[in-house]
């Protein structure tokens, strides 16, 4: 996952590999890294993999937010693309499943 835009226009990424080890960048700051227990790691496959979350559009459908951010999610080769205010049920299970929430929208 990718998080761009804001006021102070960030480019964060998190990524999250099969066994649940992830890697977080911010900025210029030296990378985070971490591991998701099993059932964590279980549980963003299981969200990535639902039939509902195969539906969700792969680019925003609404009206883009003045300084808001975008969030480019990346998984078996399907890129989805949500702005802020754009987290159909689907999606927030993503996000919910990812460590720390996704990437850090802050500088």
């Amino acid at each position: 996952m990718v998080v761009n835009g804001g006021f102070a226009g960030v480019s964060n990424q998190l990524v999250v590999h099969y066994d649940g080890s992830w890697t977080s960048r911010s900025g210029t700051r030296p990378p985070r890294t971490g591991q998701q227990t099993p059932a964590e790691a279980a549980e963003l496959r299981a969200a990535l993999e639902d039939p509902a979350y195969a539906r969700v559009p792969n680019r925003p459908t609404g009206s883009p937010i003045a300084d808001g951010f975008q969030y480019f999610i990346t998984y078996r080769h399907r890129l989805v693309v949500s702005g802020d205010g754009e987290r159909p049920p689907a999606l927030q299970r993503v996000f919910a499943a990812l460590p720390e929430g996704g990437p850090p929208t802050s500088p």
